[in-house]
């Protein structure tokens, strides 16, 4: 038998960390409540990359030890709970259930994939259609959920050319994944690094702003990673000859109409989510929150009028658990900004670093961080309080520097276990698939492609959209 050694390295590790912080002499300059901070932060972080205990309950007790020592207060802890972030989400996952209810994917897969005739039209237009979901289902693994029945016709519509039914396995997870950045409602991480960035700079990022700055990132970024995924997957006599995929082909992995004329609630679903999406893109116009938005759509999807869905069956959909572990996260930033930890751990950084070095570092390390944490949200809660504390000692806009670590995280493809959405289209019974060394080669390409890309954007393409590179 195997001993595994990770969890009492990662431990032993921590406990030696802790026991430094403990002796006064240690760290000159370090105050009480940081070194708690850090104790805590170094238990927490240990705890998510070595045991198997749940993510929200590590969280929570971190959140918890740092209320009960006194390092924040009650209020910060609770008061996360109510940040318009989290609100934002709640409503988002319930506008997204009414979607769900009246089988509007399935016509959309019908409008758009229908219309491919050769292997690299279906590639590129399944891509398009993933990216628009980013803005109609919060969260990847929801949006991964919502597109496996597509994948099941496809692959059925296709299941005598295998090579090409393993690609779009694998094309799925992977565009979901790294188009998630278009919205701020595409991953919980990305409303934690606003929450931070709030909190430690008074720096607010909106929905608009977001997609100003993430869905260009988003296209370019996995439509490459469409290519990529086609090229390392099949060979030339593989993507000859055409394609035709059928509405009927979909239709048998829909419980719902996918042709002919429009219901009224698919109707009053889809002219309520086009309003939401406007509303939110017209955000410097109107001065509306996103969140209240989000909240009247969420009221409108679940009445019993216009709705179409229940509320009750809507809330059940709400991923709480990422809520809480959002919350708490939240919570660890706000202590690891005012106790001064965050701004210590970074001054030991070596000087006269270019912003360009630094960002290059920030990318590479947020890129590779998935190999430790599995959790894209824990990622961002481990590395944006750091890199935002770091970027002004570097000379680097706070905004640009976030932005480019929670984007660069997106990329979580090396492994089956690294993301939600890559395990669930790696075990689909009676369905060829990835295998992992599918998923090296693949990352072997995308891993630099896509931290090129982030370090492109963010010194040569946001600066034109009003984040400059340097404050």
């Amino acid at each position: 038998m195997t001993l595994n050694l990770r969890p009492a390295v990662a431990l032993c590790a921590a406990l030696s960390l802790c026991a430094l912080l403990v002796v006064p002499g240690n760290f000159p300059g370090l105050g009480g409540d940081a070194r708690l901070t850090l104790a805590v932060f170094a238990l927490a972080t240990c705890a998510w990359i070595a045991t198997p205990i749940d993510d929200t309950y590590i969280a929570l007790g971190a959140g918890l030890a740092l209320t009960v020592t006194g390092v924040i207060s009650s209020d910060t802890l609770f008061g996360t709970l109510g940040d318009s972030t989290v609100w934002l989400l709640i409503c988002a996952f319930v506008l997204a259930a009414a979607v769900s209810r009246t089988g509007l994917a399935g016509r959309a897969a019908v409008f758009l994939v229908g219309g491919a005739r050769t292997v690299r039209q279906l590639t590129h237009l399944t891509t398009a259609a993933l990216v628009v979901t980013a803005f109609a289902v919060p969260a990847t693994s929801g949006r991964a959920a919502l597109a496996l029945p597509v994948f099941l016709a496809l692959a059925k519509a296709l299941s005598d050319r295998k090579r090409l039914v393993v690609m779009l396995a694998l094309l799925f997870p992977t565009v979901i994944l790294l188009s998630a950045v278009a919205t701020l409602i595409g991953a919980g991480a990305h409303l934690i690094t606003v929450s931070v960035l709030w909190e430690a700079t008074g720096d607010r990022i909106g929905f608009t702003e977001w997609l100003l700055l993430g869905l260009p990132l988003a296209v370019v970024c996995s439509h490459l990673a469409a290519e990529a995924v086609l090229l390392t997957t099949t060979r030339r006599a593989d993507r000859r000859g055409p394609v035709h995929i059928t509405a009927e082909q979909i239709q048998q992995h829909s419980d719902r109409p996918v042709t002919g004329p429009w219901s009224q609630a698919e109707t009053r679903c889809a002219l309520l989510l086009a309003t939401v999406v406007a509303l939110w893109c017209a955000e410097p116009l109107h001065r509306v929150p996103p969140a209240v938005v989000a909240l009247i759509g969420a009221v409108v999807a679940s009445s019993p009028a216009l709705g179409t869905v229940r509320l009750k069956d809507a809330l059940k959909t709400v991923p709480w658990s990422l809520l809480l572990f959002m919350a708490a996260t939240m919570a660890m930033g706000v202590a690891l900004a005012d106790s001064g930890a965050a701004k210590w751990l970074v001054s030991g950084l070596p000087g006269g670093v270019s912003p360009a070095v630094f960002l290059t570092v920030v990318i590479v390390v947020s890129t590779a961080a998935h190999l430790v944490l599995q959790s894209r949200s824990a990622r961002s809660s481990v590395l944006v309080p750091l890199v935002v504390a770091a970027a002004a000692g570097a000379g680097v806009n706070p905004v640009a520097a976030a932005l480019a670590s929670t984007a660069a995280a997106g990329f979580c493809h090396t492994l089956p276990a690294s993301a939600k959405p890559v395990t669930l289209f790696a075990e689909i019974p009676g369905t060829p698939t990835y295998t992992p060394r599918d998923l090296l080669r693949l990352s072997a390409v995308l891993a630099p492609l896509t931290a090129a890309l982030v370090l492109l954007f963010a010194v040569a393409v946001w600066p034109l959209l009003g984040v400059p590179l340097t404050r």
